[in-house]
């Protein structure tokens, strides 16, 4: 499993119609992917947005950041939506988990 973790602030102002549909259609697109397992996004008190994708590899998460439509609204996030980001990945992260039995 190949991790990435997307931290980020969004610019004051900004278009919340146009970076809503950019996010929704980029979520959908991502699901479509060969290797894609999970997506999630949090956004914390301060206005920070924390995004969690898992893929089944890091190919598979390289061909997503790599992918065209990806790529432009990449650079609309830059350009016109991202106060500042900080991308994390991570390779076969260590791994704990529990789940409690059904009743």
């Amino acid at each position: 499993m190949f991790l990435v973790v997307f931290r980020n602030r969004k610019r004051a102002g900004l278009d919340q119609a146009a970076y809503g549909a950019d996010a929704a259609r980029m979520e959908e697109l991502a699901r479509a992917q060969p290797g894609f397992i999970s997506f999630k996004s949090y956004v914390a008190d301060d206005g920070e947005v924390i995004a969690l994708s898992e893929w089944a590899d890091a190919e598979a998460a390289r061909a997503w950041g790599n992918h065209p439509d990806h790529a432009v609204v990449q650079g609309r996030g830059r350009d016109d939506y991202d106060q500042d980001y900080t991308l994390y990945t991570c390779d076969n992260p260590r791994t704990h988990r529990f789940e409690r039995p059904p009743a």
